[in-house]
C-alpha cells in the first residue's frame, strides 16, 4: 500500500483524522496560508508532510541539518499540543523550542509556573511520524500529559 492510499483510507477512520488533536493542527495548517494556496486541498493532503515512513526514514542520512520545513512542521505540531492543552484546561501553554543547527534541542511548554512539558529532541531532520493514526496517539499522549501535570499543580499554573 502506497503513503498516498494508506493515508486516503485513515481519512476515514474515526481515531487519526478526526481526533481533536489533528484538527487543531490541520487549523494551524491552515493558517498559514496567508494566500489561499491550499483552499481546496482536503486536510489529509496538508498532512502529508508530516507522514515519513520507515522506508523514507531510511533513505534519510544518519546525521544531517534540518530542513527549514522540517523545523516548521515540528513548531506546528508542538503549537498544536499547546493549542489543545489551552482548549482542555482553559490556561494558556506557551512553547519554548531550542534547535541547534545540527538538529538536537529541547521544546518546552509552560503554564504560569509551571513546565507542562519538557522533550529533548534529536535527529530532528527525520521528524515524521508513520500514519495518521501514530500523529494524533503521540499528540493526543502529549496533551494528556499536559493536562495531567495542570490539573495536578493548579495553583503553580495558575501562578
Amino acid at each position: 500500500m502506497t503513503v498516498v492510499a494508506e493515508i486516503e483510507t485513515l481519512d476515514s477512520a474515526p481515531g487519526g483524522i478526526a481526533s481533536p488533536f489533528v484538527a487543531t493542527l490541520v487549523r494551524l495548517v491552515r493558517a498559514q496560508d496567508a494566500y489561499g494556496v491550499w483552499e481546496g486541498t482536503s486536510d489529509v493532503e496538508l498532512l502529508k508532510p508530516f507522514i515519513v515512513t520507515k522506508e523514507q526514514r531510511k533513505a534519510l542520512p544518519l546525521m544531517a541539518d534540518p530542513d527549514p520545513d522540517v523545523l516548521a512542521r515540528l513548531e506546528l505540531f508542538y503549537n498544536a499540543v499547546s493549542l489543545s492543552i489551552e482548549r482542555e484546561t482553559g490556561l494558556v501553554a506557551s512553547p519554548m523550542m531550542k534547535m541547534h543547527h545540527e538538529g538536537f534541542g529541547r521544546v518546552l511548554l509552560t503554564t504560569g509556573r509551571l513546565v507542562v512539558l519538557s522533550r529533548h529532541l534529536r535527529d530532528v531532520h527525520r521528524f515524521g511520524f508513520d500514519s495518521i493514526d501514530k500523529l494524533a496517539s503521540e499528540g493526543g499522549k502529549l496533551v494528556a500529559a499536559g493536562v495531567e501535570a495542570i490539573t495536578a499543580y493548579p495553583d503553580v499554573a495558575r501562578a
